[in-house]
């Protein structure tokens, strides 16, 4: 693994140490070289900053993530193609990885059925020592590959599957076994790490590096680099939602109204859509059963209900196809 700007600083207690081997020392080098680890010398006394002054030194520390993202779009957007792909023939997008890097696939697979009307199996999020593990450590789980590939076989991993791994440090076990055991199953396969040369990125079919550098806090990667997971979890999945079809331009044309914040979106999205009247909304949805998709091709298309539903079906969910669809007939 090759370090990059700032790694090779030294870092206190990172030295050779007499009497320090086996498995521990092993790790203690290899992370030593990680620039996700990397001691910053220059921050040593931030302690002795005021408020304010650490506030304004991490609000320019998280600005750099961003451009860190930016430098591997491409790769990001032949990932996101792939999955897209892929979830178009029935497929599932399945996040694994431990700790903070678990936790974030969890929340991004969690907020998909509310905003684009996914089933939570089409989703998933799985963590290193399941559920507990969102709130507390369990200690361990991340250390084992074997455990990533019986959560992928609880979960009947197909070759339409995508597995995303996630760790900031590319060396967690449970991440890089998660990424072998579904590529030796014909899944599609995304290695997300903040260090270059990582062997959770070799081992994937898609390997995204997105290298953030030394963090405010030495090794706290739930800082630089957890913003950069989150930032590209969140592309994943809502540029997959786009392709397929999940939106109208900008507009979350399958959200579930679960709630009356909800309801009252969908009424407002129905209208930026169509600018038609509350009392035509609201015959809309009642003729869609709340469907906001439906509904809009309800009334730009003129047709029925059960006819929306016909269209959307047989264009594979993608209004702009069914609207097309109607103008052509």
């Amino acid at each position: 693994m090759t370090s990059t700007t700032g790694a090779n600083t030294a870092t206190p207690g990172a030295t050779d140490t007499p009497g320090v081997s086996g498995t521990y020392g092993e790790l203690r080098a290899q992370l030593a070289t990680l620039t996700t680890e990397a001691f910053r010398p220059e921050l040593a006394e931030i302690d002795r900053l005021s408020t304010e002054e650490i506030a304004r030194i991490m609000n320019g520390e998280d600005a750099t993530v961003p451009a860190a993202v930016a430098e591997r779009l491409p790769q990001i957007a032949a990932a996101i193609d792939a999955t897209a792909e892929r979830m178009a023939r029935g497929g599932r997008l399945i996040y694994a990885g431990a700790g903070t890097a678990g936790r974030l696939g969890v929340l991004d697979a969690s907020e998909c059925p509310p905003t684009f009307n996914t089933d939570p199996a089409e989703v998933v999020g799985l963590i290193a020592g399941g559920p507990s593990a969102m709130v507390t450590a369990v200690e361990g789980a991340e250390d084992s590959k074997e455990l990533a590939a019986a959560d992928l076989d609880a979960l009947k991993l197909t070759a339409d599957d995508t597995v995303v791994g996630i760790s900031a440090s590319g060396r967690t076990p449970y991440a890089i076994g998660a990424v072998e055991h579904a590529r030796a199953r014909g899944a599609l396969t995304i290695g997300l790490s903040c260090n270059a040369e990582s062997a959770l990125a070799a081992a994937a079919e898609h390997g995204l590096e997105v290298v953030t550098g030394p963090e405010l806090l030495t090794g706290s990667t739930r800082l630089k680099a957890g913003t950069a997971q989150k930032l590209v979890l969140n592309m994943i999945s809502t540029v997959t939602m786009i392709r397929l079809g999940k939106t109208y331009g900008n507009l979350m044309v399958d959200v579930r109204a679960s709630n009356e914040k909800l309801r009252a979106r969908s009424r407002h999205i129905v209208s930026l859509a169509t600018g038609a009247s509350d009392t035509a909304i609201e015959a809309a949805l009642a003729a869609t059963d709340g469907e906001v998709k439906n509904a809009i091709l309800v009334i730009l298309g003129q047709v029925d209900g059960p006819t929306a539903a016909r269209l959307l079906t047989e264009s594979d969910g993608h209004l702009r196809a069914a609207l097309a669809a109607v103008r052509t007939t």
